[in-house]
């Protein structure tokens, strides 16, 4: 039997193909919620990071955390994800002297709880569900573009365990539901990587391009050194769908690819169209509508992934949307838009069944990397 959301999305599915590629005016949400949802966000640029509900009563903050070590600094929090129990959030900061640092917090009450030293622009992370590592990528966007690793983290001491060897650029790291693998991409390598978590190994690379002597063992990173530099560019992985399907996004040639993990292969390439830059994706959980936010174009799409078509291209009411995460009940996607100058960031309600805009609010600048923490009566 279809899926709720999947009932909800194509019974709308009319009125959204009439209004596919129009900006959207904000609306009143159609059907206002029965339940609260929550959701950390991170203002990089102002070092906070906001607790959010939208819910009966609208979208408020409840909170406003100030974050990092050095009050006269911009340092950058960057990533940010939820512990599987829910009780604790685990936080990124991007920028340090030379290198960054992941916090942990209780969620509710936001009290800091510890930190540990990681590598060069730690980044996006994740918990494994079955033994509670937290990895996180350290991206090292700074000086040569030399490869870099992915921190194990045992979150209970917050003592670095381990760290395994990636690529140029990690980003984007997803865990499966077992918690036994991860997905990450290597921007400037053009690949996929699945990690074997329990072995603290990569398992398997896809490269993503089409040059069969490029990938990670052949590229020169530098002058390239004659060689054809990455295209493709990714920047994020899903996590994977109830089909075995992972999401990359191509931020460099504009592409979404879906990847088989069966048989470790690209099974499809969706075009974004020129310009639109996917950044972050992220899929509903019955794998049925992809959302992805298009950094440089203005839009989120919106994508069926059971035909491979694009249903809705909404414009954002600020530029540089980035992060984006779905409702525990597939019903939302909710949206982070950086701004530009002294604009504020802000944060977007769309309804996945209509891909109506129904609500928003200003955090602090540069909203970037966010996380849905529960939903609640």
């Amino acid at each position: 039997m279809p899926s709720r959301s999947r009932i909800r999305f194509l019974a709308a599915s009319v009125l959204v193909l009439s209004l596919s590629l129009a900006p959207l005016a904000a609306a009143e949400d159609p059907e206002p919620p029965r339940r609260n949802y929550f959701v950390y966000v991170c203002a990089e640029s102002d070092d906070t990071v906001h607790l959010l509900r939208y819910g009966p009563t609208g979208f408020e903050e409840l909170d406003q955390i100030t974050v990092g070590s050095f009050p006269t600094e911009t340092e950058g929090p960057h990533g940010i994800n939820i512990s599987p129990d829910g009780r604790y959030w685990f936080l990124s900061i991007a920028h340090g002297m030379p290198f960054g640092a992941v916090h942990k917090y209780e969620t509710g009450t936001n009290e800091w709880l510890g930190d540990a030293t990681l590598g060069m622009f730690p980044a996006t992370m994740d918990v494994s569900p079955s033994t509670g590592l937290l990895y996180v990528v350290n991206f090292n966007l700074h000086g040569d573009h030399v490869p870099s690793t992915i921190s194990v983290v045992e979150t209970g001491t917050m003592i670095e365990v381990a760290t395994i060897d990636t690529g140029v650029m990690p980003h984007g790291a997803r865990m499966n539901g077992k918690g036994d693998r991860l997905y990450s991409v290597n921007m400037m390598d053009d690949e996929l990587v699945e990690v074997d978590t329990m072995r603290f190994e990569i398992a398997r690379r896809l490269y993503l391009g089409t040059d069969p002597h490029a990938g990670h063992a052949g590229m020169d990173h530098g002058d390239m050194g004659g060689m054809r530099a990455p295209v493709v560019k990714p920047t994020w992985a899903t996590k994977p769908s109830p089909a075995g399907k992972v999401y990359v996004a191509g931020n460099g040639d504009s592409a979404i690819y879906e990847v088989d993990l069966e048989g470790w292969e690209v099974s499809r390439r969706f075009d974004a169209g020129p310009g639109e830059n996917p950044y972050n994706l992220e899929i509903t959980s019955d794998g049925s509508v992809l959302v992805a936010t298009y950094k440089s174009g203005k839009r989120l799409g919106f994508w069926d992934l059971g035909s491979g078509e694009l249903i809705a291209a909404p414009e954002t009411t600020r530029r540089v949307p980035h992060g984006v995460v779905v409702s525990d009940d597939d019903r939302y996607a909710i949206v982070t838009l950086e701004g530009v100058g002294g604009e504020p960031g802000t944060v977007e309600v769309y309804d996945i069944a209509t891909t109506q805009r129904v609500s928003e609010i200003d955090v602090g600048k540069q909203a970037g990397g966010i996380i849905y923490w529960k939903g609640e009566p």
